[in-house]
């Protein structure tokens, strides 16, 4: 059996949504990856090959794709974030398990994302975490900037008045990692059982320097926290 994990210095518990709370194997991010492909395809006029290439070129630049469309474009920041979300949430599996773990939790638990509240609510629900969240900050929340920018963290822990020294992250994404670690948080990375077509979850065996934990199953690491 793993060896246990002693964090008695947390008091603030922040947790991504997207392939953190529930597995990459879940088929989310595809379907999200391909309509922020249709959208960008629509509002540009573009065939799909063209509109995909604008799309990761945008996420890597700018931190998503909707940050680089408002950049360059005339955007509905609303209208994109419903039509990317649209997407079938049954292929979540409920996971009590995690539940259990996630609320005997002491302190504060909060979900960050650059997703919608409307998405991520509709996640939690699907995994059966109903309640056991004091609040979600979407990016709405963070005036559409992005992770892994320093201003969204810094936004993000003025708004809870979070000491970075006493919180800990979990994450698929190691450079959103690299800004939580920079501010003093506690670092976990949820590796991906293989890499996400949206281009940002780490794969298996991935652990950079800036992590402080690398694990391939988030339930796995929780029963593990004492």
């Amino acid at each position: 059996m793993s060896e246990p994990v002693h964090l008695p210095h947390i008091d603030t518990w922040v947790y991504d949504l997207d392939n953190t709370l529930y597995p990459s194997s879940a088929p989310i991010m595809s379907q999200v990856d391909k309509r922020m492909t249709q959208y960008v395809m629509k509002l540009l006029d573009l065939p799909w090959d063209e509109a995909r290439a604008v799309q990761k070129k945008y996420w890597r630049t700018y931190g998503t794709t909707l940050n680089g469309l408002m950049t360059n474009h005339t955007v509905d920041m609303g209208e994109f974030m419903d039509f990317v979300h649209d997407v079938d949430h049954s292929v979540i599996t409920p996971d009590p398990d995690l539940a259990h773990h996630i609320g005997r939790q002491n302190g504060k638990r909060i979900v960050f994302t650059n997703g919608s509240r409307k998405h991520a609510e509709k996640v939690i629900d699907r995994l059966g975490l109903n309640g056991l969240f004091d609040d979600l900050y979407d990016i709405e929340a963070g005036e559409f900037l992005p992770k892994p920018h320093r201003e969204s963290f810094v936004r993000f822990t003025d708004h809870f008045g979070i000491d970075g020294k006493s919180a800990i992250m979990f994450e698929d994404s190691a450079r959103n990692l690299e800004t939580a670690a920079s501010l003093g948080f506690t670092t976990v990375l949820v590796r991906a059982d293989e890499h996400d077509p949206h281009g940002e979850s780490a794969g298996p065996g991935d652990h950079p320097d800036h992590v402080h934990y690398a694990v391939d199953c988030l339930r796995s690491f929780m029963k593990r926290v004492r």
